[in-house]
């Protein structure tokens, strides 16, 4: 039983791989058009937001100079404002513990400045 076992795997194998392959190909061309539901449009993207708030940051002063984009986060509407935001937390390079970090929270549709803020102590 082994022997007929293993031939029927050996020949099984190629052919399901094959029509893998060829239903992963056809889904590719079929879904390629669609938009990609994790970057809809009318908003900017989270990468975008990190360094819109850390330009803004930036030009407020030679102090914020050596700050960098720790995380950036979606808050919906009515999670804490009226907007959905990006909020994006910045701290210095040397990572303070978040002692000397900073809130950026930016229009979802534009990356316009709603508010800055330092964390709380």
């Amino acid at each position: 039983m082994g022997s007929y076992h293993s031939k029927v795997i050996r020949r099984t194998f190629p052919a399901i791989y094959i029509a893998w392959i060829a239903i992963s190909a056809v889904l590719f061309v079929a879904l390629g058009d669609l938009e990609d539901p994790s970057r809809p449009k009318g908003r900017i993207l989270s990468i975008d937001a990190g360094a819109r708030a850390l330009s803004i940051v930036r030009a407020r002063g030679s102090r914020f100079r050596d700050y960098e984009v720790v995380h950036v986060a979606r808050a919906r509407k009515g999670e804490g404002g009226v907007h959905d935001r990006w909020i994006v937390l910045l701290d210095r390079d040397d990572h303070t513990a978040l002692r000397d970090a900073v809130v950026v929270e930016l229009a979802i549709e534009d990356g316009k400045l709603l508010a800055i803020r330092g964390t709380p102590n």
